[in-house]
């Protein structure tokens, strides 16, 4: 028989300071007797986290095993920007919300792994959904020696009773509204809301207007459209209104523009790479004008071949992410060829917001190869000759032709 694996001797906790992962952090010490540091990352998910230090301290973690960390501009900076030169939308609709914030947390649970001298990680996701393996394939991406653990997967705290009885046995805190089961989960970053299970799991009934926490209802959203202009460089956007704002800053301004025009609710059912399909409902304000707005300056900056071949990529690129292939060679590949395109993709866009919908209305760049003189539907001065459209007709309709004859010739 093999030998048993021993105890982890000091694990890295991907922690929030809620009930779940709380409980998983006791877990942890009585299972295993080992000791535990806390990784809490501030991605703009908008809860208050130093009640997640004096949690963790409580429940016996040393103030120098905690670590708690704003990692907005680098979630947007190194992770949403990229994607977003992409165009990225899992299954033609999504935008990547959850997905995209996994492997920021894993490259900080393994950096702190490696200063800490811990021979474990451990996360809170749950054997059914995609979570668990975007942590995992990107901590063993970058370290193939690491020991993931996953309680979700091992314990037998299987209902929301024995959870809470391990609770109450442990001395973990318990708040009122935790008692009974949750209407909804949500998971949040800066770039959406994620909202799934309980009241959403019936795909055919309609989402409770309580579930949305981003955005303003579309029907009762301002009268009155507003114009904004969002400026970019290099396939970024930089600036809202020729205000130059930092990637986290900027993101959580459109997150506030785009709410309060009811933009960016999406209703949708995936497919997830473990092989089910789930119901989620996604809130993504600032992402969805950021993607309007960036395909607005690409109509005019980025050629025809460069854009087409972009799009052909896309769902792969997309795929990759949502599957949790961040950190793997053929996702490092595509980025490369869409960071190559974006070469040029400087300029300003101009969108119209109003109750629920986002459209561009204008674009310009030094950049453009849009040129007036060449489509205009008056006198072009000669800067296209009619006449050339002839031959390029012809020599494209020669296969066509010959395959006609060929029917003809056949009878067919």
């Amino acid at each position: 028989m093999p030998a048993a694996t021993p105890a982890p001797k000091k694990v890295v906790l991907a922690y929030s300071g809620g009930l779940d992962t709380s409980i998983i952090l006791k877990w942890l010490q009585v299972e295993y007797g080992c000791e535990v540091v806390t990784f809490t990352a501030d991605l703009g998910q908008g809860e208050e986290l130093d009640p997640a230090r004096a949690k963790a301290e409580l429940l016996g973690i040393r103030p120098e095993n905690i670590h708690i960390e704003d990692v907005r501009e680098e979630f947007v900076r190194d992770f949403v920007f990229p994607m977003f030169r992409a165009n990225a939308l899992y299954e033609g609709l999504y935008l990547l919300g959850t997905s995209i914030a996994r492997p920021l947390i894993s490259r900080h649970l393994i950096r702190i792994a490696e200063e800490t001298g811990a021979d474990a990680i451990a996360h809170g996701a749950t054997g059914k959904g995609n979570d668990q393996v975007r942590f995992e394939l990107s901590a063993y991406a970058l370290n193939p020696d690491i020991r993931v653990i996953a309680p979700w997967r091992e314990w037998d705290l299987t209902s929301r009773t024995r959870l809470l009885e391990f609770a109450e046995a442990h001395q973990i805190p318990v708040a009122k509204d935790k008692r009974g089961e949750a209407p909804f989960s949500v998971d949040a970053n800066l770039l959406h809301t994620s909202s799934e299970g309980k009241v959403l799991e019936d795909p055919a009934q309609d989402a409770p207007p309580y579930v949305y926490q981003r955005t303003v209802d579309p029907e009762t959203a301002p009268d009155t459209p507003e114009f904004i202009e969002i400026g970019f460089e290099r396939g970024d956007a930089v600036s809202i209104n020729g205000a130059p704002l930092s990637p986290a800053a900027l993101l959580t301004k459109l997150n506030e523009i785009g709410g309060r025009h009811g933009i960016g609710r999406l209703d949708l059912v995936e497919g997830r790479f473990v092989g089910m399909k789930s119901r989620g409902i996604y809130e993504t304000p600032g992402g969805t004008l950021l993607l309007e707005a960036h395909r607005g300056i690409e109509q005019i900056t980025l050629d025809r071949g460069a854009a087409h071949l972009k799009d052909e990529l896309m769902p792969r690129y997309a795929e990759l992410i949502y599957n949790g292939f961040w950190f793997a060679p053929e996702r490092e590949m595509l980025q490369a060829l869409i960071d190559r395109s974006q070469e040029h993709v400087t300029g300003t866009v101009r969108l119209k917001l109003y109750k629920g919908l986002a459209r561009t209305v204008g674009r310009w760049s030094e950049h453009s190869l849009y040129s007036e003189s060449h489509v205009t539907f008056e006198d072009d001065a000669g800067a296209y000759d009619q006449k050339d459209a002839q031959g390029f007709i012809r020599l494209n309709a020669l296969r066509l032709r010959l395959l006609a004859l060929r029917r003809r010739r056949l009878g067919g």
